[in-house]
């Protein structure tokens, strides 16, 4: 029995569509309705009910479908134990967000290619919001995000957690010295889009001041390029992530403020649903760990002495 036909029937199962399925498996929706035809000859029973708008499961199939998943998992762990990662292959869909793309997402696609050089990764780059969404809604194979999301079959792993610092451009005149939050904002504030996590970490430190958010300026944006390039133009002050701008401090081109505001921290998370027929994602995220926790050893970003 042909382990690319038994693949083919999960991803009918899972999406419930031959259209969609021949999408992800970068395929012909006739191949993959080959490959169904195939399936059922040889067990000798119809695994789908088909009709114009739908495809679903079978009382046939619903039986089938652990037995295929095992099948393709025991498959899988073949390959990689065996071939040592080389027999890994497929695609994964990866969402993520800008302060991992500006941090270690490079060492780990490079990682990705030299241990599992089959496996060909399909990247998307939004808030966390939206790629929470991707992912609850099946779009994804893993994200790399600020997390945890709830779910009933998503796995979690905390990979790091990034501190915040406030910066300014060297030129603005704000005190070298220990400043209070006031001070800040004599300048606007360049943040993260409404409804993401970092935004929400400004309108607590604008809470716990007692600042009414409506009298500070505030530009927001989903691009953290956006924000780098304006703070050090001197358009306003950020509060980011230190990772992330660390080139632009080592260049000159930003300071560190020391502020009397509790920030906190930026919590990234690997999250992936729990498929026992892909073994793809657990594998990726495990690396995701390896490298991120690498990343945070080798860079050490604390506050400010």
């Amino acid at each position: 029995m042909n382990i690319r036909f038994l693949e083919t029937f999960l991803w009918v199962a899972r999406l419930r569509n031959f259209s969609a399925a021949a999408e992800r498996l970068n395929t012909t929706q006739a191949a993959v309705s080959n490959r169904i035809a195939t399936l059922e000859r040889e067990l000798g029973v119809r695994l789908f009910d088909r009709d114009p708008r739908s495809v679903r499961l079978s009382p046939e199939g619903e039986t089938a479908l652990p037995r295929a998943e095992a099948i393709v998992r025991l498959a899988h762990e073949l390959r990689e134990h065996v071939g040592d990662g080389l027999g890994l292959r497929g695609t994964i869909s990866i969402g993520t967000i800008d302060t991992v793309v500006y941090t270690w997402l490079p060492t780990l696609l490079n990682r990705l290619k030299a241990r599992y050089p089959a496996v060909s990764v399909d990247l998307a780059v939004d808030t966390s919001l939206a790629v929470a969404r991707q992912l609850a809604e099946r779009q994804l194979d893993l994200a790399l995000i600020v997390g945890p999301v709830q779910g009933p079959d998503l796995i979690n792993i905390e990979l790091l957690r990034l501190e915040y610092g406030w910066f300014a451009a060297p030129g603005l005149a704000l005190p070298d010295r220990r400043c209070e939050l006031v001070d800040v904002l004599a300048y606007p504030l360049i943040g993260y889009s409404k409804g993401s996590q970092p935004y929400h970490t400004m309108m607590r430190l604008l809470g716990a001041a007692g600042i009414d958010p409506e009298s500070v300026r505030i530009f927001n944006t989903n691009s953290l390029a956006t924000i780098i390039r304006l703070v050090v133009s001197g358009a306003g002050i950020a509060l980011v992530p230190r990772a992330v701008v660390r080139e632009p401090v080592a260049g000159g081109e930003l300071r560190e403020l020391v502020v009397n505001a509790a920030v906190g921290t930026l919590p990234i998370h690997a999250i992936y649903p729990e498929r026992a027929h892909n073994p793809i994602p657990a594998a990726v995220a495990a690396m995701a760990a390896e490298v991120a926790s690498e990343f945070g050893a080798a860079t050490g970003l604390g506050p400010p002495g």
